[in-house]
């Protein structure tokens, strides 16, 4: 069984003691990776998210009292969840368990919890991280520790705790949604990561030009982790006192990879943005996000589906031809495929955002829905019924029904409807201008033909 990682804060840093291996826990240390050696010690040390850490904001409150209770931090990789719950703990002096949601089972979290009831006043924290992963049985076992007190949960995911925490759980513990880092924050790190010879790399004294290190930071999308990590690749592969050039970032350049999980949050976030911007005709941003779900390997059948759907949606009537251009887009992602399938969707994309938009037909059906729940169902008119068969007949279903084509532009003034009511009403863009035109001439000629006629 994967034992948990147990430390109590109460105190600095224990002196260094040698391992069974021979090692001391100072040379243990050191051997740890960089993000891990400059692990804020402190919520005052940690960059960016000053949205939940600025002075007088709740969780700082919360903490500098010691009167918090569970806590979940949500957010994308290498943002800070871990750094702020190890600074809490050390802080308020509690005693720090780390679980990995992945490598843990039942009989460990027993056995934890039952630690923690024997020692409450230890005030245990137990961090379980990618608490996403924990099964309901597994998060239901923690429900009587945590409402007791006897442990102070918090849990770290990349996953929408709405959908992957168990209601219960979820509203016993304060939610804080964490953002990627900055540019400029990311940054920082690296600097004080390059300069400081105890915990850094300033030992090998490897310096690098502020430009070198704002690219690294835009090539690792705000995760300081992944940031911290290659610095310490690029320093330990050059000789001391040299100098990060652009020649050593490029093989990074050349290996980035876009954060986008498929099926997760990136994916719906990253679809909604991009539905977004060919509904506000914003071509520029369409292009953008399409490019970031085919960087990130999404199903190009699926981003020409919603095409598909924005050509009914927001485009409609106003320009009739974006309905069968997106669908001979979806074929063409059929049986082209990628690579070139991109060009079909950005043929697409760009149609449908420079494309006039009206969402009639959506207001209409829904309109239509709404008629039919909140009032009574019409009956059909006679004249409009089948005559088909010769119960119909007898019925005199069908009789009086005027064929439209014997009347000028197909207009016979007749009702189709038992109480006429109003569900569509066309917008001023595109060709639905001409479709307002004719339904007012249409309008108004119906009004014509069903004027009584004048006596001779």
């Amino acid at each position: 069984m994967p034992a948990a990682d147990q430390s109590d804060l109460f105190s600095d840093d224990p002196p260094a003691v040698p391992a069974p291996d021979g090692t001391s826990s100072a040379a243990r240390k050191a051997m740890q990776p960089l993000a891990a050696r400059m692990r804020p010690r402190g919520l005052a040390e940690v960059v960016g998210q000053q949205h939940i850490l600025a002075p007088g904001s709740l969780l700082p409150r919360l903490v500098a009292q010691n009167r918090f209770g569970s806590l979940l931090f949500y957010g994308p990789p290498g943002c800070g969840k871990t750094s702020i719950a190890e600074a809490i703990a050390h802080e308020t002096k509690s005693r720090f368990v780390r679980v990995n949601a992945v490598m843990s089972n039942v009989a460990e979290l027993r056995e934890i919890l039952a630690a923690a009831r024997r020692r409450p006043e230890a005030a245990t924290i137990l961090f379980i991280d990618e608490l996403h992963r924990f099964n309901k049985s597994q998060q239901d076992l923690l429900l009587p520790d945590v409402e007791e007190g006897n442990v102070r949960l918090i849990g770290a995911t990349t996953h929408n705790p709405g959908f992957y925490v168990n209601p219960p759980l979820l509203s016993r513990s304060h939610l804080f949604r964490l953002e990627p880092l900055g540019t400029a924050e990311v940054m920082r790190v690296l600097k004080q990561a390059l300069s400081d010879s105890e915990r850094g790399l300033g030992a090998r004294s490897v310096t690098a030009a502020d430009k070198i290190l704002a690219d690294l930071a835009v090539l690792c999308d705000g995760d300081l982790r992944r940031a911290l990590n290659a610095l310490e690749v690029l320093v330990l592969g050059l000789p001391e006192q040299a100098e990060i050039t652009p020649a050593e970032l490029e093989v990074f350049a050349r290996e980035r990879r876009i954060r986008y999980d498929a099926d997760e949050d990136e994916h719906y976030d990253t679809i909604s943005a991009y539905i977004k911007s060919c509904r506000g005709s914003d071509p520029d941003a369409a292009m953008y996000w399409l490019a970031k779900m085919l960087a990130g390997g999404e199903d190009p059948r699926f981003i020409a589906r919603r095409l598909v759907i924005l050509a009914s949606e927001d485009v409609g009537l106003a320009d009739p031809q974006a309905l069968p251009l997106t669908v001979a887009a979806h074929h063409a992602c059929d049986f082209v495929g990628l690579p070139e399938a991109e060009l079909t969707l950005a043929h697409a994309t760009l149609y449908i955002a420079t494309a006039p938009k009206s969402n009639s037909a959506t207001l209409a059906l829904g309109e239509a829905h709404r008629v039919l729940k909140e009032q009574p169902v019409q009956k059909i008119p006679s004249a409009l019924r089948s005559k088909t068969g010769q119960a119909n007949k007898r019925m005199g279903q069908g009789q009086g029904y005027d064929y439209s084509h014997n009347f000028p532009e197909n207009i016979s003034g007749q009702d189709y409807l038992e109480r006429p009511i109003t569900l569509y009403t066309p917008k001023g863009a595109g060709w639905e201008t001409k479709i307002a035109d004719r339904l007012a001439r249409w309008k108004a000629l119906k009004g014509e033909l069903r004027q009584p006629a004048k006596p001779e």
